[in-house]
């Protein structure tokens, strides 16, 4: 089981590739609510089709 601060790194890593990408998820965070779990949040379109194609990409490689 995960504790809050592994859930955090966790959170800080996808934050940090995600950046790589030039992509930001506002809301991504820790789920407050429900230990050990991450909040991706809502995003819009643009940002979905963004992830997308990055995943795409990486998984070419």
């Amino acid at each position: 089981m995960s504790t809050p601060y592994d859930t955090t790194l966790c959170v800080e890593e996808l934050r940090e590739a995600l950046a790589l990408h030039g992509i930001t998820l506002p809301s991504l965070g820790v789920d407050i609510l429900t230990a050990g779990l991450v909040a991706l949040g809502n995003c819009n379109t643009a940002t979905v089709r963004e992830l997308a194609a990055a995943l795409r990409k990486a998984a070419e490689q």
